[in-house]
């Protein structure tokens, strides 16, 4: 499907193409008009998931009171449940900066879940409808939070496998807490959808309205539910007055009233490769060239990552748009397909290595 591979040579990039050039993901129908990757990303974003999910929400509170959600998706069929103790592969699936769980997002988690997966959602504080307990949310790319949730899952499901993926904006989040883990992440394996990996550039570059500006309308509907908590920290209503993404984000976390910073200091904390070498488990990118919300390649993507580190992949076809991926018939975005193939691809490469070195399985 003039999809590229990027990574360093290895065993494990070997194994990885060979699963992906077996994988009929890429192959197949294409979206009518490949060339409109705006309409693609529009579509996306309305697309309602077919049929509706059913979700469980555990609430789990934070060292500082605060908390996150976690939504299990048990099915389209009124099953209940999904906080208890599972031994098939948990799948953190993580959305956009704003919080906003596409209709894509729960497509994926839905496919996750017929293939045998566990797929759940972390929400971060305010969003998604998850109480805001605590004057303070979350930064760009700070995986405090996150880390907090990883430790639980890992706990309350010790026997299964630990895979992410994000989407979009969220990788930023993603990456960051790969990179600050290092060998501890306590994941198997990670994919990011049309991932964000220069923070910074992509706040002051701006985005297409057509994106920008729901996003933002969606930050400012959560938000505005805690205007009397979040103005003993913040200027409520410049932040309510803020007419794009980098204007809110700044408000926010560079000029709150109990620690302000400047732009500089705040991605030196908070750009997401910021520690990628330190990166210990295998990452898929899934990046397309006229993607219309992270830039033009040129500028946008660090492709020398993806040469140099031994679990960086890159895989890069010329037509996709933002997260959307989408082709004719069922499924309608090869991606989720592909990003399910390369974590069956991962599994049976680390079940063939540990029998070849005779490593006890961890526990």
């Amino acid at each position: 499907g003039h999809c590229r591979l990027l990574c360093k040579p290895s065993a494990l990039a070997q194994h990885l193409l060979r699963s992906l050039g077996r994988s009929a993901a890429l192959r197949g129908g294409r979206w009518p008009w490949p060339r409109w990757p705006r309409l693609q990303m529009l579509w996306q974003l309305l697309q309602p998931p077919e049929p509706e999910p059913v979700v469980a929400r555990e609430l789990l509170q934070l060292p500082d009171a605060g908390l996150v959600a976690l939504d299990w998706l048990v099915g389209p069929w009124g099953a209940t449940g999904g906080g208890g103790e599972v031994s098939s592969p948990v799948l953190l699936l993580i959305p956009n900066a704003a919080g906003k769980v596409t209709g894509w997002l729960l497509q994926l988690g839905l496919r996750a879940l017929k293939r045998g997966f566990s797929p759940v959602i972390f929400n971060r504080r305010g969003h998604n409808g998850c109480p805001l307990t605590t004057p303070r949310l979350q930064p760009f790319g700070d995986p405090g939070d996150l880390r907090e949730a990883v430790t639980y899952l890992r706990c309350r499901h010790p026997s299964a496998s630990l895979l992410a993926v994000s989407e979009g904006s969220g990788s930023g989040l993603l990456l960051a807490y790969l990179g600050e883990s290092g060998s501890s992440s306590r994941l198997a394996a990670a994919a990011c959808l049309s991932p964000i990996f220069r923070g910074r550039d992509w706040f002051e570059a701006g985005m297409p309205w057509l994106y920008e500006w729901p996003l933002l309308l969606h930050l400012k509907q959560g938000l505005s539910r805690y205007r009397r908590s979040l103005a003993e920290v913040v200027d409520t209503d410049k932040l309510l007055g803020s007419r794009s993404l980098r204007e809110l984000e700044e408000t926010l976390f560079c000029r709150s009233r109990s620690r302000p910073t400047s732009w500089e200091c705040y991605w030196e904390r908070n750009e997401p490769l910021r520690d990628a070498d330190e990166v210990a488990v295998p990452v898929l990118c899934l990046c397309s060239a006229d993607d219309p919300v992270r830039g033009p390649p040129a500028r946008s993507l660090p492709r020398e990552l993806f040469r140099s580190s031994p679990y960086f992949f890159l895989l890069l076809t010329p037509h996709g748009g933002h997260c959307a991926f989408p082709r004719r018939g069922p499924g309608r975005c090869w991606a989720h397909e592909a990003v399910l193939e390369y974590f069956r691809a991962m599994g049976e490469f680390l079940r063939t290595e540990e029998r070849r070195k005779g490593l006890p399985r961890p526990r």
